[in-house]
């Protein structure tokens, strides 16, 4: 008899185990949301940027800064495809969020088929081509900080729908934001085009950079984020196309640019410092990519890279967006050896040991 009601309850027990997880299912199918799991410590990583952060927005927008063509993408893992990631594979979005344990690739906002989990984790906002100069996102089409900060706020909106208001100012709060931006402030506004070198010279142009920083985060803070880490300008003068349109035949780093980038650096490191008295409860985290890139660029070996001067990518000279295509002449068949994938932006590798090199020893300075 007993071995009769112990087959029978556990019967019913199947059934009823069987009935909750339909009713799951249904609730998950109908209000389009199951919660991630619960990471108290970084629930969610979201970036602000430009072109180096950005993980396909710029698919959706129109404008020639775009990159979801081979062979961009070429290496990236999930299917070697081009993604919209101005690399060969991920970018520091991607690693970054990885780094924080929340997830491997970081989806871009815009994509219409984001699914409200991928959501409530965290997602890019960065635009390849953006400033923080309004005029540098306005030159080539593409979506400004200021056009970011609004995405951001009905982002908010989307998951104060999805979770409730009190999860989500928990969710913003506690989540890692990371601004990754300027570089085409000094490369392409101020040296490519004539109209902000005819009203500033560098050290008053870099303080409009560095004022726009400042109100970037203080409407960040505003809208409840806490964990911001800032990444300093790169050794511009010894990107690529820097070397190949200022640096003579030779292809030197080019001292002016990198000079404008140490410039800019001090005074959004000042800036940082003074915000952080002023908002006791945030955590403002300087990310020196300055250093960190000079450091491989004089040391590759020590990296594991033999080329520094040029990308992969075709000649690696010039080309990157719509230059670096399928019909790159001499891209080469392995860029594990190189620092840059274009004439821009480093490789998957390069961001990998980069995102090491900058963040192993301030991830603790994100928390209390």
């Amino acid at each position: 008899m007993n071995l009769f009601y112990q087959k029978n309850i556990s019967q019913w027990l199947l059934v009823i185990l069987w009935r909750v997880s339909i009713i799951i299912t249904i609730f998950q199918h109908v209000y389009g949301v199951s919660l991630p799991n619960n990471n108290e410590t970084v629930p969610a990583v979201i970036v602000f940027g430009d072109s180096i952060v950005d993980t396909g927005n710029n698919n959706y927008v129109t404008t020639l800064v775009k990159c979801n063509f081979p062979p961009y993408g070429r290496d990236f893992a999930e299917g070697n495809h081009p993604t919209g990631r101005f690399s060969n594979g991920l970018v520091p979005s991607d690693i970054i969020a990885e780094k924080f344990g929340v997830k491997k690739l970081l989806p871009p906002y815009l994509d219409p088929n984001l699914s409200p989990e991928e959501l409530l984790t965290g997602v890019s906002f960065a635009s390849g081509g953006a400033g923080y100069d309004p005029l540098t996102a306005e030159l080539v089409s593409v979506m400004s900080l200021s056009d970011q900060l609004e995405m951001f706020k009905e982002y908010i909106q989307k998951i104060n729908e999805a979770v409730g208001k009190n999860r989500s100012t928990t969710i913003v709060s506690k989540s890692i934001y990371i601004v990754c931006i300027g570089s085409d402030d000094i490369a392409n506004t101020y040296s490519q085009s004539p109209f902000r070198r005819a009203q500033y010279d560098i050290p008053s142009y870099t303080d409009l950079m560095a004022s726009e920083a400042t109100n970037f985060l203080e409407e960040l803070y505003k809208l409840g984020a806490r964990r911001i880490g800032v990444f300093a300008l790169p050794v511009l003068g010894c990107v690529p196309s820097q070397r190949t349109f200022g640096g003579g035949k030779d292809r030197r780093c080019v001292d002016s640019s990198n000079q404008a980038s140490m410039l800019f650096n001090s005074k959004l490191f000042s800036q940082m410092d003074e915000l952080g008295k002023k908002f006791s409860d945030a955590r403002l985290v300087y990310l020196d990519s300055y250093n960190g890139l000079l450091n491989m660029i004089q040391n590759p070996a020590k990296y594991g890279f033999e080329v520094i001067d040029r990308g992969c990518c075709g000649t690696g000279n010039i080309e990157v967006s719509i230059l670096c295509n399928p019909f790159s002449i001499n891209t080469c068949s392995n860029s594990s050896g190189y620092i840059f994938w274009d004439s821009y932006h480093p490789t998957e590798k390069a961001y990998h040991v980069l995102s090491s090199l900058v963040l192993n020893n301030k991830i603790k300075d994100f928390f209390p």
